[in-house]
């Protein structure tokens, strides 16, 4: 008689389908020695939900729900989002969840009333906790504040069976707090890095073709910027030191919409030699979109805690220029075939860098080995490698 192998389920609790950990989800489904389901907590992406950073509502146009098993618990916030405490208020998950009888429970985020009693709940049922954020330091004061808020998350962290920590700044918030380095698992933030690299030749035509229309002479070296329009994001402070390179052949593509958008259309066409702005591109035309420039920058001050779009853009083949104040900057920057990272605030240290990046050319091959560093196989071994460790053999 052949024992049937008990798969262990793995419930994964996250806000709502987000387009850089579903394809994960995905991976997870297709194996033959785990049961996953995920319990989304805000929104299953069945329709557009407002961001205030794009200041507009924003649906993806790739599949979000497909290949695997999700539930949606309900949602009794009276204003129900993820850029609140109480946006995410789900009387039931704790019961849905428990009902499904998880092995593990896998928690994107603890600043959720309901993920943080979902955090507490699953601990005292002696159910092993996969704790999965980015958070990191560097817009950290460290005043009383960040002793009590220590404090505070030395309890949520020890209800934790392990910490999943996507680099190097991420760990060290970790290790400042007082996690033991016993419970703390690399598992890399990751892309679909095959979906922005190819078919390479085909994205750079269409993306030649896009430079035609816009305008942008066959002579120009050309920076994008694709995001929110916000004031964290610098996009202002970034036109500004475009508009003083010393080198006329230098554009700047701003991709994105937001609360700044109608400056930054004002200064675009005060500057038409300089600018062009396009509105917010959707997940299939991002491929084509970073492919505009011939460096990526992520110029932002505070509040950017990884910057996928970094990875994104390797993957396209561009360098990037980003600030240092970009959670996953030096793990993903670590040479100048990569780019460079400038000091935030110091647009001199920007102009420079950027003139030393526009005098060479990209290393493709280099450019794929790198973004290859952060494909979802990555991920999807390091997570399954954590859930080795702390599930009860």
């Amino acid at each position: 008689m052949v024992a049937i192998m008990h798969r262990p389920r793995v419930a994964i609790v996250v806000s709502h389908p987000i387009q850089y950990y579903v394809p994960l989800y995905r991976r997870l489904a297709a194996r033959d020695d785990l049961e996953p389901k995920v319990f989304f907590t805000w929104h299953a992406g069945q329709s557009p939900q407002h961001d205030p950073g794009f200041a507009r509502d924003v649906a993806w146009d790739i599949p979000l729900t497909d290949e695997y098993e999700y539930e949606l618990v309900p949602n009794v916030a009276r204003r129900a989002g993820s850029d609140h405490f109480l946006g995410l208020r789900n009387p039931q998950l704790c019961t849905r969840v428990l009902e499904w009888k998880p092995d593990a429970v896998h928690i994107t985020g603890y600043a959720y009333a309901s993920h943080l009693h979902g955090m507490w709940k699953f601990h005292r049922a002696g159910i092993p906790i996969l704790f999965r954020g980015d958070s990191h330091l560097l817009d950290q004061p460290m005043d009383w504040r960040w002793q009590l808020k220590k404090t505070l998350l030395q309890c949520v962290y020890g209800w934790t069976a392990a910490c999943l920590y996507v680099g190097q700044n991420n760990y060290e918030y970790y290790v400042r707090i007082g996690v033991p380095k016993h419970k703390l698992f690399y598992c890399p933030h990751s892309i679909e890095v095959g979906r922005f690299a190819e078919p390479h030749q085909e994205l750079e035509a269409q993306a030649k073709q896009w430079r035609r229309e816009l305008g942008i002479p066959d002579s120009a070296r050309v920076i994008v910027y694709a995001g929110k329009f916000e004031a964290r994001k610098q996009p202002i402070q970034l036109m500004s030191a475009t508009r003083t390179m010393s080198d006329n052949n230098v554009m700047l593509v701003m991709i994105g919409n937001g609360p700044l958008e109608e400056e930054i259309f004002t200064i675009a066409r005060q500057n038409p030699s300089r600018f062009r702005v396009l509105p917010f591109q959707n997940q299939t035309r991002m491929p084509v979109a970073y492919r505009l420039g011939d460096i990526v920058t992520l110029p932002s001050a505070y509040g950017e805690t990884w910057g996928l779009g970094m990875n994104e853009a390797i993957a396209c083949g561009r360098r990037v220029l980003v600030s240092d104040k970009v959670g996953g900057a030096p793990d993903v920057v670590t040479s100048p075939a990569d780019g460079a990272i400038f000091a935030s605030g110091d647009w001199s240290d920007f102009r420079t860098k950027l003139t030393t990046l526009l005098e060479s050319r990209a290393d493709r091959d280099h450019l794929a080995q790198r973004a290859g560093e952060f494909d979802l196989a990555n991920t999807e071994r390091a997570l399954c490698a954590a859930l080795q460790k702390i599930l009860p053999q």
